[in-house]
């Protein structure tokens, strides 16, 4: 990765940071909230930056729409980010398997 890419990546975040910026105050708390978690969980499909991106354009049609955020995504948040990633690796999984492989190797 090169420097015009890194500076590319930031342009790109930053606009994307600007965008949850303009959402409704509930909404914006939310994402923040689903995006916190997301970090801390590390599922790999964000790296590709899609996850984040699609969540984003969902809320916003949900606020197009004239939906509350609750009303778009349902009470539980934490089930409803849980499920958007329910099919993805996270790093701990990845983690996790790298150690039992390497244990297994270190019994034998």
């Amino acid at each position: 990765m090169g420097v015009r890419d890194i500076i590319e990546g930031k342009k790109q975040w930053r606009a994307h940071m600007a965008r949850v910026k303009a959402l409704p105050p509930d909404y914006e708390i939310v994402y923040k909230e689903i995006q916190k978690y997301y970090f801390k969980v590390g599922p790999i499909d964000l790296l590709n930056g899609s996850l984040l991106a699609d969540l984003l354009d969902f809320f916003e049609e949900g606020v197009a729409d004239g939906k509350g955020v609750l009303e778009l995504i349902g009470e539980d948040v934490a089930a409803f980010a849980d499920d958007l990633i329910k099919d993805s690796r996270t790093f701990a999984e990845v983690h996790q398997e790298s150690v039992a492989r390497k244990l297994g190797t270190a019994e034998k």
